[in-house]
């Protein structure tokens, strides 16, 4: 029997070890935030959205992140610059459709990269249903109006489509190949009133790619489970959304691979 909190310890070991180069394109509200949770967690960022050299930097990453939260026709030429890079060499992609569902042109972008083929797909239970074509209407913006197990059949149709490990995030996240399906616990209701820390978790997510090669699913769940205990830690002893951000950062520091292994909530669904 698999002890997911085990390997989940075994990869935060990894990434602390390697501290991966994770190449994100991502929004302006989530910059700050997803860099210096990379930083807390023990990877490396680079924020770099420019088309002229979005192959470069793809060309030394060990990840590469694209989040399409704040849109412009020269930043999506940049994702798909950078991804077909990563591809070309072998190295992990991710994929945040921040939004998806919310209008006609964010919806189409996140397709196209999808088709592309990503390794890694996360959102939100409304964004992975829009992507997947099974939303019943529009989404608000960045919020989910639908709860992960509502998106549970969509996640495995697009995994199933894609190619790429899906993970429908929430109060209890829901990751899938579209043959293995895993539940992840963790993280603190009062996430939710921090704008960009779904973003940052997909960077994370890149970083953990990048120590599990070949693994993608594990990957995954080992880094939701490593977010949802920083994220539990702070929320714990937070008194309110602006301390939370920053107790945070803190507790992705000082997460150790030895209270993974003890706490970590990873079960097969």
């Amino acid at each position: 029997m698999t002890n997911y909190a085990a390997d989940a310890a075994d990869s935060l070991r990894r990434l602390r070890e390697a501290n991966p180069l994770v190449h994100n394109i991502t929004n302006y509200v989530a910059m700050d935030v997803s860099a210096n949770a990379l930083l807390a967690v023990g990877a490396s960022p680079a924020m770099v959205h420019a088309e002229a050299e979005a192959a470069d930097f793809a060309g030394l990453a060990s990840a590469v992140v694209v989040n399409i939260g704040t849109l412009s026709p020269s930043w999506v030429s940049a994702m798909h610059i950078a991804a077909a890079t990563a591809r070309d060499r072998g190295v992990p992609t991710v994929l945040d459709p921040v939004g998806a569902g919310a209008t006609p042109y964010r919806t189409r972008v996140a397709v196209h990269l999808v088709k592309g083929g990503m390794t890694v797909i996360r959102g939100n239970a409304s964004e992975i249903m829009a992507v997947a074509g099974a939303a019943a209407g529009p989404t608000r913006g960045v919020d989910s109006t639908a709860s992960v197990d509502e998106a549970t059949e969509a996640a495995i149709h697009l995994a199933r489509t894609s190619g790429a490990v899906v993970a429908a995030t929430g109060a209890v996240d829901f990751v899938t190949d579209g043959t293995r399906h895993l539940r992840v616990e963790g993280g603190h209701p009062l996430m939710a009133k921090v704008t960009a820390l779904g973003c940052a978790l997909s960077g994370i997510l890149g970083a953990f790619a990048a120590v599990r090669p070949g693994e993608a699913l594990d990957a995954v769940a080992h880094g939701l489970a490593v977010y949802g205990l920083a994220g539990a830690e702070a929320g714990a002893s937070a008194g309110g959304p602006g301390t939370l951000r920053w107790r945070l950062m803190d507790a992705l520091h000082g997460l150790t691979p030895e209270v993974v292994a003890q706490r970590a909530q990873i079960v097969s669904s």
